[in-house]
């Protein structure tokens, strides 16, 4: 992209135009839009300056500059959400000060430093190489301390970024191929509103669409207004016709009616890409007949030209980039190493047909194997048909001989994907939990198994910024999976008589449990993982079950109301149970007396529901190790009045309130689990305070506290939590200060306190210096300086500034 298309034009002018604005109507981020104007005006001469001068830029600095372009674009955004906050709404103002202030950060940075410094030596023929942390993107998760406080110490050798399909990947001439024609249609033909992407499971079709939304030709058409969302076998219409529409208009979605698309007429140009599309009927509610607007349906299945005006399909790879795709995954490099048996390599890759995802999976399956491994592997592909559109269900039994060569547990582990719906993001917390609970492992080799899933392209990782870091919880961290490879799951799970399978799994969502189930109701179903995927469901939409063995229970479903299966009566063995609501409300949950009968239960996992009110009468959960409520409704559940924790949860060691916005303050009898190990209160945006007794959770390793922007003080009696390892207060606005007390926590190795803006002044460097485990702390620059003074006191301690490269992504959350 040319310099001066990334920052003349329509960006820079209307963020200006924008700002002028908020510095004449908005008194509460007046000051951040003076001071941005005045930044971005001494910007526009170095712009002019290059404009003019002839020099092209290397890749490099232009991918640099090209960041921060989307730096601008995510301000003139961020502006108008200013410009439409009204002045009652105090917390949203906060949040948009909060915001404004990092933009002006952010912007005054790059403008003073390396911004002139890059673009001043590209002008002049300087090389200069001060800018290493543009470069810097986390590669690896390096060590990871779970909710337990036990470390795991496992190198990820691949992790995904969210959005990536790498798994179907391809790359070379013939994506750069699919990637222009696609764009032409697109772009060129004003004739085509709706095109589409064909091709079998495992072709590369996602892979494709991802590059075409990241090219900057195509954000530049769209004016970066670009959806990308996943359909899936059973999607829930009506959220997804709300996000499309709300997106086309610019507002939050609202209700559509076929009146209101021709009331709208036209907005500016906006692409949706819809991924993963198995039906005409769900495609024809999908697409939305308005000017300036296009579709981009990617797809196994061909629709008719009235409903996609234009297909491509997607070709399977040329010899060379076959080959060149399956040594990176067996060998590590782009060509067949000198020590290998070139002519079974030759024929292992020609078996593969083509087919992307067939390549990368078997050729990681057999890294590191005899030759003998690969000449059996060999002899098993020949054997079955060609991969082709024809015979698309043959690739599951050629991907199932990658699986062969796990080790037990392992392909086990792999199995169990198949329990969760199709692409959803499943929290790592909840698979930790599952395989710790029937797999007879501990949390760390968990870790080594989903390490070794990953390695072997079976799954993908999705982290946030901080996963990886030392006390990052699990739930910061999701795995996803290829549809195809969520087949082979499901493939190998199905097999044998529905009574004795060890997971009874619906493969999509439906309105009613499966037939087979029902007709098999007379006698018990051994299975050790249920998994059921339903809309509402009331008390007589379930039959009766016998599970005698079951001790993983998963229910997901989406709607505003749900009773709980009866037959969890019968599940003696019962040791994790998942309750996941994937509608757009919290679903209120019956049946809860269910519970009673749950003394084996170890592990709850709790998200979207309005949890029912806790007594000892209705939940004996003597057992329970961990409870975590994720989205959840929880005043009723959490009432102080009624609600003994201790009596209840005599066992529990972690608990996790995760983006429970109802949460105002915890039981005080939450200071007598003496059990308690973890305690996560984040996200909670109406958390005010925490109990005077805190101190007394003698047990307590990790105490999370991040973006609870109603919190005020923490209790002095934290000083007394002598065993704390861990504390986080990351993103609490209105925390005032630490206490003196903190001092006093000697067995304390990690504070993270980014983004803690009233916090200007530490306890005195005679009460900190106790802190003598203090290992690291995270801040902002305004008490850098404090605790950098700590470090003669403290060897070991290292401090760091939060901010460290140029991105907006915090404006999306």
């Amino acid at each position: 992209m040319a310099l001066n298309e990334m920052f003349v034009g329509e960006i820079v002018t209307e963020l200006l135009k924008q700002l002028n604005a908020i510095s004449h109507k908005s008194c509460f981020c007046k000051s951040s839009a003076d001071n941005l104007i005045t930044s971005i005006q001494e910007l526009l001469p170095i712009i002019e300056e290059l404009k003019y001068s002839g020099v092209e830029l290397p890749a490099f600095r232009q991918s640099q500059l090209n960041r921060f372009s989307e730096t601008l674009r995510g301000g003139i955004e961020l502006a108008r959400k200013v410009l439409e906050s009204g002045r009652w709404n105090v917390y949203k103002n906060l949040q948009l000060v909060r915001k404004m202030e990092k933009l002006e950060k952010q912007v005054t940075r790059f403008i003073s430093g390396p911004m002139q410094a890059h673009l001043l030596a590209d002008v002049h023929h300087m090389r200069f190489e001060t800018m290493e942390r543009f470069n810097r993107l986390e590669q690896r998760l390096d060590s990871m301390k779970t909710g337990s406080g036990r470390w795991v110490e496992e190198a990820v050798k691949r992790t995904e970024v969210e959005g990536d399909s790498n798994l179907g990947g391809f790359s070379g001439i013939g994506l750069e191929l699919g990637k222009d024609k696609v764009k032409k249609m697109m772009i060129e033909r004003d004739d085509l509103n709706v095109v589409g992407i064909w091709g079998i499971g495992g072709s590369g079709k996602t892979t494709l669409a991802n590059e075409i939304c990241r090219d900057n030709q195509v954000q530049s058409y769209f004016n970066n207004r670009i959806l990308f969302l996943t359909v899936s076998q059973s999607p829930d219409l009506e959220q997804l016709r709300a996000k499309i529409w709300g997106f086309i208009t610019g507002n939050e979605p609202l209700n559509y009616t076929r009146k209101s698309q021709c009331e709208w007429g036209s907005g500016p140009q906006a692409l949706v890409v819809l991924d993963d599309v198995w039906s005409l009927p769900v495609l024809e509610q999908l697409i939305f007949r308005v000017p300036t607007y296009k579709t981009l349906v990617i797809s196994r299945f061909k629709f008719p030209r009235r409903v996609v005006n234009e297909v491509y399909e997607v070709e399977l790879l040329e010899e060379d980039e076959s080959m060149s795709l399956f040594c990176r995954s067996a060998f590590g490099q782009n060509s067949i190493p000198p020590t290998a048996n070139e002519t079974l390599v030759k024929q292992i890759v020609d078996e593969c047909k083509g087919l992307p995802l067939a390549l990368k999976v078997i050729g990681a399956s057999l890294q590191d194997q005899p030759e003998m491994y690969w000449i059996n592997a060999r002899k098993r592909l020949s054997r079955g048909e060609l991969i082709c559109e024809s015979h698309e269900n043959k690739l599951l039994d050629r991907m199932a001989i990658s699986i062969e060569c796990l080790k037990t547990k392992v392909k086990e582990c792999f199995m169990d994907l198949g329990s969760f719906p199709e692409d959803k993001k499943i929290p790592l917390d909840v698979l930790v939990n599952m395989w710790v609970e029937i797999h007879n492992i501990d949390e760390e080799e968990a870790f080594t198994i989903l390490m070794e899933l990953s390695d072997k392209n079976l799954l993908t990782l999705v982290k946030d910024a901080r996963a990886g870091e030392a006390y990052c919880s699990y739930h910061e961290i999701c795995v996803t999976q290829h549809d195809v490879l969520r087949d082979l799951a499901l493939h190998l799970s199905n097999k044998g008589e529905v009574n004795e399978r060890k997971r009874l799994l619906m493969p999509r969502r439906d309105t009613e449990l499966p037939r087979d189930w029902e007709k098999n109701a007379d006698q018990p179903f051994n299975a050790q993982i249920v998994s059921v995927h339903t809309g509402e469901m009331r008390e007589m939409d379930w039959f009766h079950m016998e599970f005698p063995k079951t001790e993983v229970l998963i229910l997901n479903f989406c709607s505003d109301k749900y009773f709980l299966p009866p037959f969890i009566d019968d599940m003696p063995k019962l040791r994790a149970l998942i309750v996941i609501n994937h509608g757009t409300t919290e679903a209120t949950l019956e049946n809860f007396s269910v519970f009673t009968n749950l003394a084996n239960l170890r592990s709850l996992w709790l998200e979207k529901v309005s949890v029912p009110q806790l007594s000892n009468a209705t939940v004996p959960l003597r057992n329970l190790r961990k409870l975590s409520m994720v989205l959840c409704k929880v005043s009723n559940s959490l009432d102080p009045a009624v609600l003994d924790l201790p009596q209840i949860f005599p066992r529990l060691s972690e608990l996790v309130i995760d983006h429970c916005d109802d949460l105002v303050k915890i039981p005080l009898s939450i200071c007598k689990v003496n059990s308690l190990q973890s305690l996560s209160l984040t996200n909670c945006h109406r958390l005010r305070e925490l109990p005077a007794d805190l101190g007394m959770l003698k047990k307590l390793q990790i105490l999370r506290l991040s973006a609870c922007p109603e919190l005020k003080m923490l209790p002095p009696s934290i000083g007394e939590l002598v065993g704390l390892k861990y504390l986080d207060i990351s993103e609490c606005v209105n925390l005032k200060c630490l206490p003196k007390e903190v001092g006093k926590l000697v067995s304390l190795e990690k504070i993270d306190m980014r983004d803690c803006l009233q916090i200007v002044n530490l306890p005195t460097h005679a009460a900190l210096s106790n802190l003598k485990s203090l290992q690291r702390v995270i801040c902002d620059e305004e008490v850098f300086g404090q605790w950098r003074n700590l470090e003669k006191t403290v060897p070991n301690l290292h401090v760091q500034i939060a901010e460290k490269w140029y991105s907006l992504d915090w404006l999306n959350s």
